[in-house]
C-alpha cells in the first residue's frame, strides 16, 4: 500500500478505529471480563502516571506508543492540541496539568471516537476538554491558536505526513512546540508488510524513515527538532528496522 492510495488508506483506519471505540466500550461494560488485560497492557506506556479516575473507556480505547504529555512538560494556562485524540486519555491527562485556565482540544476523524471522548469527557467532569472531528491533514483549528501539539502514535497514520506538519505549524503560536510519540524507519520493511493495510492502521506500514520523518519538521519551519527517546519495536522478522520514537521540536518566536 503506497501514499497514492490515501482514501483507502484512511478508510482502513477509520474503520479500524471506529470499531476500536466500539469495542471500548463494549469490553467495558459492568460485566466484562476484559477490564483488567486491557490496564495491564497500558500502563507500561504510562507508567508512574495516575490513571485510577480515567474511564475505563478512555483506556481500552488507546492505542498510544508512548506517552506525549509527560514529554510535554506542559504548564498552567497552556492551550493544548492533540492530534488523534481517540478516546481522550492524553487530552485528560493533559487537563491536569494545564488546569481551568488552560485548554485542550482534541482532534479525530473518527465520528465514534469522538462521540466516545465527549461521554468520557462529561463522566470526568473535565470541562476544560474540547473534541472536534477533523482531520490532521486539514486542522479545524484558527491559526496561531495553540500553545502544545501532542500525538500519540498517530502521524504514523497519515498518507500525507508534511501537511500534518505544515497544519501543526499553522495553529501553534510562535514559540509554541511539538511533541510526538510516533514509529518511524531506520531501515526497509518488507513489501507484504507495506502492502498490507490492515498493518498500516496498526502503526507499521505508514511510518516514515528517521530522515524523511525529521526533514518533512524541518520543511514545515519547525526548529531544534529533537529525538529524546528511540525503542526497538520488535524482533520478529520484518519488523526489526521499526522504531518507536519521541520527537520534540519547536515554532521560532
Amino acid at each position: 500500500m503506497t501514499t497514492s492510495n490515501a482514501d483507502e488508506i484512511k478508510a482502513v483506519v477509520r474503520e479500524q478505529y471506529a470499531a476500536r471505540a466500539t469495542g471500548a466500550i463494549a469490553c467495558c461494560a459492568p460485566d466484562a471480563q476484559a477490564q483488567q488485560p486491557v490496564l495491564l497492557d497500558i500502563k507500561g506506556i504510562y507508567a508512574g502516571t495516575n490513571l485510577a479516575d480515567l474511564p475505563i473507556e478512555t483506556i481500552a480505547a488507546s492505542a498510544g506508543c508512548g506517552n506525549p504529555t509527560a514529554l510535554a512538560a506542559l504548564k498552567p494556562g497552556e492551550m493544548v492540541l492533540d492530534l488523534g485524540s481517540g478516546g481522550g486519555i492524553d487530552c485528560f491527562l493533559a487537563s491536569r496539568a494545564v488546569g481551568l485556565e488552560g485548554k485542550v482540544f482534541g482532534v479525530d476523524m473518527t465520528p465514534e471516537m469522538i462521540a466516545l471522548a465527549r461521554a468520557n469527557a462529561d463522566k470526568v467532569g473535565a470541562t476544560n476538554v474540547e473534541f472536534r472531528l477533523g482531520e490532521m491533514e486539514a486542522l479545524p483549528m484558527e491559526t496561531a491558536s495553540v500553545d502544545v501539539v501532542i500525538s500519540n502514535c498517530v502521524v504514523c497514520l497519515s498518507p500525507d505526513k508534511a501537511a500534518v506538519f505544515q497544519e501543526a505549524y499553522r495553529v501553534l503560536r510562535p514559540g509554541g512546540r511539538i511533541h510526538l510519540s510516533d514509529m518511524m524507519l531506520v531501515g526497509e520493511l518488507p513489501q507484504a508488510i507495506r502492502d498490507d493495510p490492515q498493518l498500516w492502521a496498526s502503526c507499521v506500514s505508514g511510518a516514515d524513515q528517521q530522515d524523511d520523518y525529521l526533514a518533512r519538521l524541518d520543511a514545515a519551519g519547525f526548529r531544534d527538532v529533537t529525538i529524546e527517546n528511540e525503542e526497538v519495536y520488535g524482533t520478529e522478522p520484518g519488523f526489526d528496522n521499526l522504531r518507536s520514537v519521541r520527537v520534540r521540536a519547536t515554532k521560532p518566536e
